[in-house]
């Protein structure tokens, strides 16, 4: 064992208990991500060191570049279809969040996207083997597929489809969940796996195609806002920072959380309300046009959260109209996604201004 894996060892000989007020030596695979940003903020805010990993397909170097200032924050760019490079530290905890995660990202290459799924999830298990290290694997809602029991706990199956534009996510990560479960039987290897539903938040990608995003940048391009369908299919909303809550949570949890937990937002809004939300938070004159409905889009997503309820002691706390205030703010700032003769000031609600403070 070389000197630097030698170096953590105190650290994860501590992990049964749980000794919180150490500093973690942490990898966040997709961290320069939407949700992986904001973790490695998190992290680098109660004192540990990250690594933050990323091929930037889908994230951006802007999104960390705040935590650069900090000593206990290093950039890599590498894609996880590659073994993580050897030169790095030796980890305490990695949470695997390397995957394009919005239809228009993951379904632009299929192939790779499944692949993602599977030879990146190994690669990110092999080296929490090596270094004796706890590991997060993000799944997602999309394991339920339109599902048929509402709402939806982690013990149902979900209903599928393993041939449709959407499989190469929905079932990618199922074999993803698969991969890790069996590893972790095989190994010892301490693993957590956290099901996502619907997040949003600052530093969403303008052209991630979530339903968030699309309503917010075309209020606030004062263009018609597009729904797919009638709008009656629903959704729940889970402000970023709740996320990340129950993502820490979970990570320092003990053995009697085994299995996929959901986190996520219980309540249930429909897609058409959301519009109308965000129309009024901004001002907008956008009129409402509908098209077709994509194959296999869920009709119904809310989460059960009564295991994170109970095992983790975590609930969301942003109500929507304060997630949305601060997310309408944050894209209202990137001017260059609005066309010049487009832009407007919106009218917002009255919600808190302030962004998380990261301390270093």
């Amino acid at each position: 064992m070389s000197p630097q894996h030698k170096a953590t060892r105190l650290v994860r000989q501590t992990r049964t208990g749980r000794r919180t007020d150490m500093p973690k030596s942490i990898c966040v695979t997709g961290g320069a991500g939407f949700l992986g940003s904001h973790l490695c903020a998190r992290l680098i805010g109660e004192g540990h060191r990250v690594t933050c990993i990323d091929n930037f397909h889908t994230g951006r170097p802007a999104n960390v570049a705040a935590l650069a200032r900090s000593n206990r924050f290093e950039l890599v760019e590498h894609d996880v279809m590659d073994a993580l490079p050897e030169h790095l530290p030796a980890f305490d905890e990695i949470y695997n969040l390397a995957c394009p995660a919005s239809p228009v990202h993951y379904q632009s290459d299929p192939v790779r996207t499944a692949l993602i799924c599977a030879e990146g999830a190994a690669n990110v298990l092999y080296r929490a083997q090596r270094d004796g290290a706890r590991v997060m694997q993000a799944s997602t809602s999309e394991i339920y597929g339109d599902p048929e029991i509402h709402p939806q706990r982690e013990d149902y199956c979900g209903n599928v489809n393993t041939v449709g534009p959407r499989s190469c996510y929905d079932e990618g990560k199922r074999f993803a969940e698969t991969l890790f479960t069996d590893f972790a039987r095989q190994s010892g290897v301490v693993v957590k796996i956290v099901r996502i539903f619907n997040t949003y938040g600052p530093r969403m990608q303008p052209d991630d195609g979530r339903v968030v995003s699309n309503f917010i940048l075309q209020a606030l391009r004062g263009e018609d806002i597009t729904i797919y369908g009638e709008g009656q299919q629903t959704r729940s909303f889970c402000y970023v920072d709740d996320l990340i809550e129950g993502f820490v949570r979970l990570m320092a949890s003990g053995p009697e959380v085994d299995g996929p937990v959901n986190i996520g937002n219980p309540t249930e809004i429909t897609v058409g309300e959301l519009a109308q939300i965000i129309i009024e938070m901004t001002g907008a004159s956008s009129k409402i046009v509908h098209r077709p409905l994509p194959v296999d889009d869920p009709r119904r997503r809310r989460p059960d959260i009564t295991r994170a309820s109970t095992l983790l002691g975590w609930a969301p706390r942003v109500p929507l109209a304060e997630g949305l205030d601060k997310t309408i703010r944050y894209f209202a700032s990137l001017n260059q996604t609005l066309a010049p003769a487009q832009r407007h000031e919106p009218v917002f609600a009255a919600a808190a201004r302030s962004e998380p403070i990261v301390r270093f």
